[in-house]
């Protein structure tokens, strides 16, 4: 895998306008980086291929937004990860190294919440953040 350090100047404006819009044409970032449409597309592949882009995707905003930190009661990890898996409001989930064994990115309802926490209470510990405004 490619390291962020490794990229050329170019590399790195082609990353932060698909950050920015991933729907651009690769004749519109061709444009804006001084450089051919066929390029960039090559640029993108070669970047795709060494692992520096891993997807295209959609950001949707929904009305909640939770960090959900997660904390075994026991080691019990693929139990806790088949439970969390089967939750759709889940949009990230990571098993992380530090004070907490996971994190968890979630847009729950309140009640949606509730139904989670009623869920995990069993395997784990949890400590519920919810966003209150994006900055």
């Amino acid at each position: 895998m490619k390291k962020m350090q490794d990229l050329d100047p170019i590399d790195l404006k082609i990353l932060a306008l698909l950050k920015q819009d991933s729907r651009l044409s690769h004749k519109q970032i061709g444009a804006l980086v001084h450089r051919t449409g066929q390029a960039v597309g090559a640029r993108i592949s070669h970047l795709i291929e060494q692992g520096v882009i891993e997807r295209y995707t959609l950001a949707i905003a929904y009305p909640q937004k939770q960090f959900i930190q997660l904390f075994l009661n026991e080691p019990r990890f693929s139990e806790i990860e088949n439970i969390i898996n089967h939750f759709e409001q889940v949009d990230e989930f990571y098993k992380v190294m530090g004070n907490a064994c996971y994190m968890v990115v979630a847009h729950f309802s309140p009640q949606e919440l509730n139904l989670f926490i009623e869920q995990i209470s069993k395997w784990c510990r949890y400590s519920v953040e919810s966003v209150i405004k994006k900055i």
